[in-house]
């Protein structure tokens, strides 16, 4: 595995080809294990991994907080070379419940500062809002963002699921270095409207769920528990028929992994990592294991009969059922 690098943007920084996203680490996909996910942000690191995705909001600072302290037991290398992306504004109340979200500027400068000490950083290498706040104009979020720029505390600005006329204004009010924004074999949404835009405009994007959650990770079976507090078990598509018409889009993706002698997890990044040099993978691996399996889609190559062979096994638009509950499809600028 050789690790290869790519810039965010045209303003952005160079970041590894994949980046580390460490939500799972603190909450969402039931418990983890805080030991084994700073060896597995360690490891990252050793590996070349540069880029590690987070929110202040991932288990209300805590997962800000295992960074910090992954960040501080690191050696000095690894540490240096890190560079940490913060999404910012989800509410959230003390039963873990979600409320909206805030970019007023006086709130994107208090969250930064919060941010920065439980980081234990001076400063955050790209900062974002998670979800547009339907009351503050994108220009106001994103000129308290360079505000924040301009005294050091932000080295660059990011955007997160929002839609092509959103990403339109906010790059006419300062430079924009990428747009987080969920992108898999199953969830290709981005390429209609989105993705030309991001294009047109020199701005980079950052995948997450490019395994979908696991769901096309090769590891998930249809016998699977979740946890109640494992988000996945609200998610449509892990839900009854939807789940078992999802599986068989895997199975169909296993035959192609087979005969290439890489995993379903590998192909399935390698596709995203083919679509262009503008887009970073976010793999959420939690262990050691998962992300060495993820860092052997570096050396995966697709031709053109490999790729046809996935269109093929899974066309754009055949997942079953929608990427989050519909209360939540409310919020993102994207389907």
């Amino acid at each position: 595995m050789t690790m290869h690098t790519r810039t965010l943007g045209t303003t952005g920084p160079q970041v590894s080809a994949l980046g580390l996203g460490c939500m799972g680490m603190s909450a969402l996909y039931g418990e983890a294990d805080r030991a084994e996910s700073i060896a597995t942000i360690h490891a990252a690191l050793d590996a070349g991994i540069t880029l590690l995705d987070t929110g202040d909001f991932y288990a209300m600072g805590h997962n800000e907080m295992l960074i910090g302290e992954a960040l501080r037991t690191a050696p000095a290398a690894s540490r240096e070379q890190a560079q940490v992306s913060v999404k910012f504004g989800a509410l959230r109340d003390p039963d873990g419940g979600w409320s909206g979200y805030d970019g007023r500027p006086a709130a994107v400068k208090n969250f930064a500062a919060y941010s920065l000490q439980r980081l234990g950083v001076d400063h955050i290498d790209v900062y974002r809002i998670a979800r547009l706040d339907p009351g503050v104009p994108i220009e106001e979020t994103v000129g308290a963002i360079a505000e924040l720029v301009e005294k050091g505390y932000v080295r660059h600005i990011g955007l997160s699921e929002v839609g092509a006329d959103t990403i339109r204004r906010a790059a006419a009010t300062a430079p924009i270095s990428d747009l987080q924004i969920e992108y898999s074999l199953i969830s290709r949404g981005i390429e209609d409207e989105v993705l030309p835009t991001t294009r047109d405009l020199g701005i980079s994007v950052t995948a997450y769920g490019v395994l979908s959650r696991g769901l096309i990770s090769g590891h998930f079976t249809p016998d699977r528990r979740l946890a109640p507090n494992d988000f996945r078990a609200m998610s449509p598509r892990f839900q009854g028929e939807n789940l078992q018409h999802n599986l068989g889009l895997v199975e169909a993706l296993r035959a192609i992994a087979a005969r290439k002698g890489v995993t379903v997890a590998q192909i399935a990044i390698a596709w995203v990592l083919s679509r262009g040099e503008d887009i970073v993978p976010l793999v959420g691996a939690r262990t050691r294991e998962r992300l060495a399996e993820s860092l052997g889609a570096l050396d995966v190559t697709l031709d053109d009969a490999d790729l046809a062979a996935v269109e093929r096994a899974v066309p754009a638009d055949a997942a079953a059922g929608d990427r989050y509950p519909a209360a939540q499809m409310a919020h993102l600028g994207s389907k």
